[in-house]
């Protein structure tokens, strides 16, 4: 099986640190879904924007900016056996249907870092 990573992409992240479950329910119950079926390897949520800082070539720190326009509000890493499949797993992410949008990469390298 391969691995691919799906980006999520909104105007802002539902995990805010006073988010509700209700706020979060449509990301959790797809998290939920997609492990239950065997999909998942991982998953993060990102906070939102007004906790993010951005840097970019030429930044200087500490003079860092909030972008606008949509962000990364999280990721998480699929097995499936070819990229159509991941793409059709990708394609069942509730941001589709709130405004968003996904990118599905294949995985080159990487895996948890032991400290």
């Amino acid at each position: 099986m391969s691995q691919y990573a799906v980006l999520i992409y909104h105007d802002d992240s539902a995990h805010a640190p006073d988010a509700t479950p209700e706020d979060t329910a449509s990301c959790d119950e797809h998290a939920d879904e997609l492990e239950a079926a065997g999909s998942m390897v991982l998953a993060y949520a990102l906070t939102p924007r007004h906790m993010a800082t951005s840097l970019r070539p030429g930044s200087r720190i500490p003079e860092p900016f909030v972008p606008d326009g949509p962000i990364v509000a999280g990721f998480y890493i699929i097995e499936a056996p070819d990229l159509e499949a991941a793409l059709t797993i990708a394609a069942t992410n509730p941001v589709l249907q709130e405004g968003g949008g996904v990118e599905v990469r294949p995985v080159h390298s990487g895996g948890l870092v032991e400290h």
